[in-house]
């Protein structure tokens, strides 16, 4: 079986730009970047098939002219897949622009607050086994290790004050999974009042 030297090359080329792409924070660029890897993930998928040849009809043409039909398939299908993806990752970038301002991906908060934890912890242990090594600690010893360890409690307290502020549910769950307008989260204006004060109701 023999290939393309070029398609296989510009198939790389393709699958590795598109790779990059993806490993950024923008949404759009992530959505270049399907499109451009799918893209080059097609041609590789074409150039395994071989050289082009004769039409795969059932008669009238030798089996060993024919073109496998099997790449071209694959192709046409992940044609569609990417088409797909496409329309759902513009909505995601299309409605995370509208909340947020930007589209860009932010980190999980959750595994944000578990290594923030893990640090804390570990920094935790680390001072405790070296105020334990020391056996006459002085009082300007315990004083440093008892700051140490309030300064990392304020590191678990400030966090879980940043975690609350950034909850925010409205009770209705079509607005606190999909998401609602930015309007909608807008306080209530107040009441006109009534600056007459000779006016009746």
């Amino acid at each position: 079986m023999t290939t393309s030297a070029s398609l296989l090359a510009t198939a790389s080329v393709l699958c590795a730009v598109g790779g990059i792409l993806m490993l950024t924070r923008p949404l759009t660029r992530i959505l270049l970047g399907a499109v451009i890897a799918g893209n080059g993930i097609n041609l590789f998928v074409i150039a395994a098939g071989g050289r082009a040849g004769a039409e795969p009809l059932l008669y009238g043409v030798p089996l060993g002219r024919v073109t496998d039909p099997l790449p071209q398939a694959i192709a046409l299908t992940a044609i569609v897949i990417t088409l797909a993806t496409t329309a759902f990752l513009l909505a995601m970038a299309y409605r995370g622009s509208q909340l947020t301002g930007t589209d860009e991906v932010h980190d999980d908060q959750e595994d944000r607050r578990i290594i923030l934890r893990a640090e804390v912890l570990g920094e935790r242990a680390e001072l405790r086994e070296r105020y334990r090594a020391t056996p006459g600690a002085t009082p300007e010893e315990r004083a440093r290790y008892r700051a140490e360890r309030q300064r990392l409690r304020a590191r678990l307290r400030a966090d879980r004050a940043l975690q609350a502020r950034g909850r925010y549910a409205t009770g209705d769950l079509w607005h606190d999974v999909l998401g609602a307008d930015p309007e909608d989260y807008a306080p209530p204006s107040a009441p006109a009042e009534d600056t007459d004060p000779g006016a009746t109701g």
